[in-house]
């Protein structure tokens, strides 16, 4: 058999050879750092044994499928230790993520002292370096098995699989677990790992399941790697939203309050009012909307007509039982439909479109428990909403000028190069999830793909995504940890004006149906606010900073010619404090640093004689004395134009 290799050279065998063998062939070397393979492109262990002529890959770790492969290993070995010490301990699922993996076990929650003695125990298994030895069964002998060593979650899962389908195992040691692969030949290899972290999680996700311990790790094939990793890892928590936005007081949460629902501090509250001030002013002033105000819950009608009450009640808050009280009501989780009675309020002629409505909508989301955190899923949040009613000539255009919205929303907030683009379509093997038919849902997604060829954005299709009504474009960022949230959504939708009974009058006379697009602006403003925080670690742009001078007198002597300057700022629309605490000028600033305040004023004697400012700021440290009024010049300008300025003296040092 020939086997060619990555580089267009080949091997020719006169019998079957495993995988592992062919690498030795090859180079030692090469065998020794071989995780995992591929063979006509596929993914395989290195134990497979090729017995027709292919194409061959050996991956290392430097490869995706080799880190996977690695880390899926290392996540075997942290389930034998666990089990180890642990014998109680049910296992479930293991599977490799970015940057490592994780493992649920059904036992009891775990503190950093258990996650030590765990990696401990690890260190032995590794160091014994077993191998991992793959077999299979069939699904009554894969049952058996896994009734007999107590696992009932692994019993679980092969009990859902078709009886002709062939079930793979690894044993290293006595330890044994129901995986698919691909895996390392042993645990030998691996050279340095950590424990992360341990955490709750529902057994598949769902809150009605039990709550299960999930242990977070990662692994690497050099020791300096991980470290490199582990210094990232505390980066990063430092700019987590949910540690740095309340460090900041710019938010809290309160048990008795309940989760998902966070207290917007005066900070955060200044932040988001400043955002949706310009979102409002945007919309209104510069790209036509018109705004509308409408109620936060509407009767179960409302939402039977929208199709939510058959799609989405489960994530909604209901407000009555249907089968005792004459009247149930619902929190809204979106605003569509009160806009449609907006819209239907009055007659309108083919003249009158587009309508464009843009509304600052707090909507509430019945989100499950095990899925909330900080600011970015919440069960009550506000959106830039809006809805485009147009006719069907207009809807191309007006979808780009959706997308051009957004794209300046992202421009200005300085975040336009961290996004992603999706086209979230529906998926047509589980139909009943939509309304519509299927000729509909297949021509409004190829428009959407021809919006976005023409506009050159890059995009990616995720099937089983759009909403139950329509396909739509997301926008998405990850993250500090990689986890990615929609930002931004932009929705067609040709379906709900025929069930709102939705038309215009046409140039003929003859009532038409309207095209109806869905949109954020700029999206939710608390995941807005939480993407922030953690892209500026705090230090925001100017015109967003809660507090953008402090001024800082140099004594109690000075402190009548300090509150002069700060009214003066104060009057030119400049948010500003000042530290009239008896401390030293050099505390002061260091204060004033650690709050991320863009400006600092300092005043003293020469100041006050000359009636200017000592100016020092992020961005150009001690920038020297200035006129008052040349620097509220400079700094209403930053703040009016939204200027992102550049990086700080203070990161250029480092």
């Amino acid at each position: 058999m020939k086997v060619t290799l990555k580089d267009g050279s080949w091997k020719e065998y006169g019998e079957p050879m495993a995988v592992i063998d062919i690498a030795r062939d090859i180079s030692e070397g090469l065998a020794r750092v071989a995780c995992v393979a591929e063979v006509d492109g596929e993914v395989v262990d290195l134990r497979t044994v090729v017995e027709r002529d292919c194409s061959l890959n050996i991956l290392t770790f430097d490869s995706e499928a080799g880190k996977k492969a690695y880390r899926h290993t290392c996540a075997h070995v942290l389930a034998q230790a666990v089990q180890n010490l642990y014998p109680e301990a049910k296992l479930t699922i293991g599977p490799a993520i970015d940057n490592g993996y994780y493992y649920d076990f059904d036992m009891e929650s775990l503190d950093r002292e258990a996650l030590d003695a765990i990696e401990k125990e690890m260190k032995a298994i590794i160091k014994k370096g077993d191998s991992l030895e793959r077999f299979t069964l069939t699904k009554e002998e894969a049952v058996k098995l896994m009734t007999e060593r107590q696992e009932p979650y692994k019993v679980e899962m092969i009990q859902e699989h078709p009886e002709t389908d062939t079930f793979t195992f690894y044993q290293q040691g006595d330890f044994i677990e129901f995986c698919a692969g691909p895996h390392l030949m042993s645990t030998k290899p691996i050279k340095a790992f950590k424990l992360t972290s341990s955490s709750g999680a529902y057994w598949r996700g769902d809150e009605k399941n039990k709550m299960l311990t999930r242990i977070y790790g990662t692994a690497f094939n050099k020791k300096a790697d991980l470290e490199e990793y582990l210094n990232y890892l505390e980066e990063i928590k430092k700019r987590d939203h949910n540690k740095l936005g309340r460090e900041m007081e710019l938010f809290t949460t309160v048990d008795v309050i309940g989760q998902g629902l966070p207290l917007l501090m005066p900070k955060g509250a200044k932040m988001i009012q400043k955002m949706q001030r310009w979102i409002e002013d945007l919309e209104d002033n510069e790209w036509g909307y018109v705004r509308t105000k409408t109620p936060l819950m509407a009767k179960s009608d409302l939402y039977k007509m929208s199709g939510h009450w058959d799609h989405y009640t489960d994530g909604m808050f209901v407000l009555g039982d249907e089968k005792k009280d004459k009247e149930v009501l619902a929190l809204r989780p979106m605003t569509c439909p009160f806009q449609y009675y907006v819209y239907k309020a009055a007659q309108h002629s083919y003249r009158d479109l587009p309508l464009r409505y843009g509304e600052t909508s707090t909507l509430f989301r019945n989100e499950d428990s095990g899925e909330m955190h900080g600011l970015t899923r919440v069960r009550q949040f506000t959106i830039s909403e809006g809805h485009l009613i147009v006719r069907p000539d207009q809807m191309v255009e007006e979808f780009k000028g959706c997308l051009a919205l957004a794209k300046h929303c992202l421009q200005t907030l300085g975040v336009e190069e961290d996004v992603t683009y999706h086209l979230s379509k529906w998926d047509p093997d589980d139909q009943e999830k939509y309304i519509g038919e299927p000729e509909v849902w297949e021509e409004t997604q190829q428009h959407m793909r021809e919006i976005m060829d023409e506009l050159k954005i890059p995009y990616v299709e995720d099937v089983g995504e759009a909403a139950f009504y329509g396909p739509k474009i997301d926008i998405n960022a990850k993250n500090v940890y990689g986890k990615e949230d929609t930002m931004i959504t932009i929705q067609w939708d040709a379906l709900l004006a025929e069930q709102f009974d939705m038309y215009y009058i046409d140039q003929n006379g003859d009532k038409q149906r309207p095209c109806i697009i869905h949109r954020t602006s700029m999206g939710c403003y608390e995941r807005t606010l939480a993407w922030l925080i953690e892209k500026y670690a705090g230090k925001f742009p100017t015109w967003l900073c809660p507090e953008q001078v402090r001024v800082l007198p140099i004594s109690e002597k000075y402190s009548d010619y300090g509150k002069q300057v700060l009214a003066e700022l104060r009057r030119n629309g400049i948010d500003a404090e000042i530290d009239n605490r008896s401390e030293k000028i050099g505390y002061k600033i260091r204060e004033a640093r650690i709050a991320k305040v863009p400006y600092m004023l300092v005043v003293g004697g020469k100041e006050e004689e000359e009636r200017k400012v000592s100016v020092r700021s992020r961005f150009a440290g001690d920038e020297g004395q200035k006129e008052l009024a040349d620097f509220i010049g400079e700094i209403c300008e930053e703040i009016r134009t939204k200027r992102i300025r550049p990086i700080e003296v203070e990161e250029q040092k480092k």
